[in-house]
């Protein structure tokens, strides 16, 4: 008798004797669910088997005209008979590419659940496993969030075998390393750990290695389960991997040297290291002209300043340093707000609490819908608060900007980022004014120079400086000009080869 360790349940091991007894014991472990099938096929006068397995796994077409054909054929029963092996028969006929042979009961029920089929034959004491396996999935369409004019237009899917694929159509290289891990207690999930062999640093990839394997969770049910184990700072507010849904995007960073990882059953894949500078980079930078990306390089650049200080600029001015304005604009926000009953601050936290309930609203709400509430959010609550006196039209103008530029982060997880400081930058000048600003800039300074992302520096390569690695920072220099890796991501090779 065998042990379970989940549940200290005494399983018997397959002899060979009742092949049926041993059905019947999976039926009752599995308490009989309605899409567990056995099927009893006859081999020979006294030779018999069973063919169990769930149909809502597996390929039934499958099983129906290539196995149970094959099981009937006549010619296979005066070779059973003459054969000292039957399993080892089987496994050779049988026209199905994946076959593994297990006497463990355990084994058998995993293997069902997985969507593989079982032969439980007489007069042998081994189970044949079949992949007959077909999950529903979705099938290839084009990213949802992080989309774009020029370029592939396929996103990952939530089977981690047609990411895989994706992946093997833009790296065909037999360099490509793909190194699997079982994680969960209760449900089992494949994590696939990719990189290139000959450009990814070993120190970097083993760090990846011993982080996934590492894992102790009971389930995994998206990427972001993983990246929560996985990751430099659990408090921090800045990522320390790139979660993306592009292909494309996994691909280039593989190309250089990096480490991605995929989970079946997410759409969005992890890549590491990365640095704060490339969250600002978006993948149709290098399906435009250099010109052309480095304008909208900046672009971004600025909408991040605008998104995270723009509010707090103008609680601080407006509070504190009202000598900063010209008399002109002075005199017309001081004419706007004297009849507002609430000092800039407070303002400032109800319009932008407002706008992400409003975000959030959109966002759950039914599509149909939530274009809807956005509006009637956005122009009516705005336009009769202005009217009722509860807000100035300047704030409006501002909680706008700030909308508007977040929404420019080409990495959703970034824009969260830089919700964060919004609020936090508003909180320190709603007390300070621009010294409390000053306080927070110089605080966040410090502590994205503390962060490494596996132990890459997370300001490299300002800090520390590495002036090759300029090229494709706050500008992206055409392609012939990138003759080197970069140096940031140490990989085994520096020079890209050219032919």
């Amino acid at each position: 008798m065998q042990k379970n360790d989940s549940n200290q349940t005494d399983y018997p091991i397959y002899d060979g004797n009742n092949p049926k007894a041993f059905v019947n014991h999976i039926m009752v472990i599995m308490h009989n669910p309605p899409d567990l099938v056995d099927r009893k096929f006859t081999l020979s006068p006294d030779l018999h088997g069973f063919c169990v397995f769930i149909e809502t796994l597996v390929d039934k077409n499958k099983i129906e005209h290539e196995l149970l054909h094959f099981l009937s054929d006549e010619s296979l029963y005066s070779e059973l008979d003459s054969s000292e092996n039957i399993i080892s028969t089987l496994q050779s006929r049988i026209p199905f590419s994946s076959i593994s042979i297990s006497t463990n009961f355990n084994h058998c029920v995993q293997g069902l659940l997985k969507g593989k089929c079982l032969l439980v034959i007489s007069k042998t004491n081994q189970v044949l496993l079949l992949d007959t396996a077909k999950t529903p999935h979705r099938n290839v369409m084009e990213p949802l969030i992080e989309s774009t004019v020029r370029g592939p237009q396929e996103g990952f899917t939530e089977d981690i075998a047609i990411n895989l694929s994706l992946l093997r159509k833009r790296i065909n290289t037999v360099f490509l390393r793909i190194e699997q891990v079982i994680i969960g207690t209760e449900a089992e999930t494949k994590v696939s750990l990719l990189f290139l062999e000959n450009l990814a640093p070993v120190a970097v990839v083993d760090e990846f290695r011993s982080r996934v394997r590492s894992i102790q969770i009971d389930s995994v049910l998206d990427s972001a389960y993983v990246e929560e184990w996985i990751q430099d700072r659990t408090f921090s507010p800045f990522s320390t991997l790139l979660n993306t849904e592009r292909p494309d995007i996994v691909a280039s960073h593989l190309l250089e040297g990096r480490v991605g990882v995929l989970v079946d059953g997410s759409p969005n894949a992890l890549v590491g290291p990365v640095t704060f500078f490339q969250f600002f980079t978006a993948p149709e930078d290098y399906y435009q002209r250099a010109g052309i990306a480095t304008l909208l390089r900046w672009l971004r650049m600025l909408s991040y300043m605008l998104s995270v200080f723009v509010p707090s600029l103008y609680i601080a001015v407006t509070t504190y340093h009202q000598e900063l304005l010209p008399h002109s604009l002075l005199i017309n926000l001081s004419a706007q707000r004297e009849g507002v009953p609430f000092p800039a601050f407070v303002e400032a936290i109800i319009m932008m609490v407002t706008f992400e309930v409003l975000r959030e609203a959109g966002l759950r709400m039914p599509r149909i819908a939530g274009q809807a509430i956005s509006i009637v959010g956005a122009l009516v609550l705005g336009e009769a608060a202005v009217r009722a006196g509860l807000i100035t039209a300047a704030m409006v103008i501002v909680v706008a900007i700030t909308a508007i530029s977040n929404f420019v982060a080409p990495s959703y997880s970034f824009g969260i980022t830089q919700r964060l400081l919004q609020f936090f930058y508003m909180g320190l000048t709603g007390f300070m004014g621009l010294f409390g600003l000053l306080c927070g800039v110089l605080f966040t300074v410090l502590h994205l120079a503390s962060i490494k992302s596996f132990g890459v520096p997370y300001l490299s390569p300002v800090a520390p400086t590495f002036k090759s690695d300029w090229k494709d920072l706050l500008v992206r220099v055409p392609r012939p000009w990138m003759k080197t890796y970069p140096q940031v991501n140490q990989t085994k090779r520096k020079q890209r080869r050219r032919s």
